[in-house]
């Protein structure tokens, strides 16, 4: 039996690397990697879940690694499709496998893996910094001794061993605070700093950028880790694939499809400014009165819950166009309005994109058809924020750890939240992966309680 051992090992890491077991990493190894991708019509690309590399918005794919991948595979001439795995080890060990073609991340440029992989498209320089809130009466930090006597809360793994190190180096001093929580995210931590709930907490550079977007009184600027490159992978044996990658970076870089991807996730404002009600005295609440009173009938609501809706959405601004490409009064996502049956070149026409929203809501509705009829609009607004599948899931975690999904203030609503924690959107009975879900939490809560106001200020 010993004697045996041996060959049951290599059988066993065959079984776990693909040996014969993927059909593509076998005609790889036959011929030409690049143009057998060509031939099937298809790169597969694995990623991760994350507001940074691949999430579902609205029903729409999004995410900067994503629209990437999506640009490389059409100048390669092929489909992309999307394989997420469920963390850095695993992106390399499917890859191995066989079971996509490229890693679409900012994978860590290590020796560990110089062997199995080529590093490959544009290398990007993270770091961790600091995330404290700009202005008001306590200037930002701008060395990393200013940490000394002050209290940094961090999710525990890289980040608090980073502190616990720094602090080392300073002589000891920082008040370390482990968030060992579940339910809260990282995300949650930087929006807390921006509440002013807690002073400080750490954060890897383009997550934190990101997060300026949704909070403009952020101070990312203090570093307190070394740099480390990284960067998309492929298999040792896919030479060609790896050369494409490193061209097409070089070549698009400042292409406006990579420009537009760039500022779409990492400049542009997330949040929409918004004024008050048109007139009190004349009982207005906006132009666009006699459209929500014409069309909201139609899907028994009050007029002023579609006004409401509308408000959160463009603050009224027909021309409005969101950071996802959203668009109109009633931010309609650009397949929604075509599948609702918005004329092209319609999409901010007023009258168009209520009556599409409208539409939309009635066919939302269907889909929580046993959720009782006074909750039901609860469900309804957080779909039309999130799309139905992020509040499934949620209601789907709610049953699994015996709340009501049926119910959504204090139930489901708390499950959407922890959308954005990994422990929670990987869970199997997720199938829609991360979301940011405090956006969905907090867009159900705003407008409700606005229709609530309207409703005392506005006669019906």
């Amino acid at each position: 039996m010993k004697y045996g051992q041996p060959i049951l090992l290599v059988i066993f890491l065959c079984c776990i690397l693909g040996c014969g077991g993927s059909h593509r990493a076998e005609k790889e190894k036959a011929g030409d990697d690049l143009q057998q991708i060509k031939d099937s019509g298809e790169l597969v690309v694995l990623t991760l879940y994350s507001s940074t590399s691949y999430f579902i918005y609205r029903g729409q794919d999004m995410g900067f690694q994503y629209e990437l991948s999506e640009q490389f595979a059409s100048s390669l001439g092929v489909k992309l499709r999307i394989e997420v795995a469920r963390n850095v080890h695993e992106l390399i060990e499917k890859l191995l496998a066989g079971k996509g073609d490229l890693i679409a991340y900012n994978l860590p440029i290590t020796k560990e893996w110089k062997d199995s992989l080529i590093y490959c498209g544009e290398e990007v320089i993270t770091h961790q910094v600091i995330v404290q809130r700009a202005g008001g009466r306590t200037k930002p930090l701008k060395d990393v001794t200013e940490l000394i006597g002050k209290d940094v809360y961090v999710k525990p793994g890289k980040y608090y061993n980073r502190l616990v190190n720094l602090d080392e180096e300073l002589g000891g001093g920082i008040h370390i605070h482990k968030v060992t929580n579940d339910s809260i995210s990282m995300e949650d931590l930087i929006t807390q700093v921006s509440q002013g709930k807690i002073p400080y907490t750490v954060a890897d550079n383009d997550l934190a950028q990101l997060n300026t977007t949704y909070y403009p009184n952020l101070n990312i600027g203090l570093s307190i880790s070394f740099d480390q490159r990284a960067s998309w992978a492929v298999r040792k044996n896919c030479p060609k694939l790896a050369a494409a990658a490193n061209k097409w970076h070089e070549e698009n870089m400042t292409s406006p499809a990579y420009t537009a991807s760039m500022k779409r996730y990492f400049e542009i404002s997330k949040a929409i400014p918004h004024s008050p009600i048109l007139s009190l005295r004349e009982g207005k609440i906006s132009h666009f009165d006699d459209l929500f009173k014409k069309y909201a009938p139609e899907i028994n609501w009050d007029w002023r819950l579609l006004a409401s809706l509308a408000y959160t959405e463009s603050n009224f601004d027909s021309t409005a166009v969101s950071w996802a490409g959203a668009r109109g009064l009633m931010q309609l996502m650009p397949g929604t309005a075509r599948a609702m049956g918005v004329p092209a070149g319609k999409e901010q026409n007023p009258e168009e994109s209520i009556k599409a929203a409208v539409k939309y809501i009635a066919a939302t509705a269907r889909s929580f058809a046993k959720v009782p009829e006074e909750e039901r609009i609860n469900f309804i607004l957080a779909s039309y924020n999130s799309g139905i599948g992020h509040v499934q899931d949620a209601m789907a975690l709610a049953e699994k750890y015996g709340k009501d999904k049926y119910t959504w203030r204090d139930n489901v609503e708390n499950f959407i939240l922890l959308k954005s924690n990994e422990e929670y959107f990987s869970d199997p009975v997720c199938k829609n992966g991360y979301f940011r879900g405090i956006e969905t939490y907090n867009f159900v809560r705003d407008i409700t309680s606005r229709f609530d106001q309207y409703k005392k200020k506005i006669k019906h």
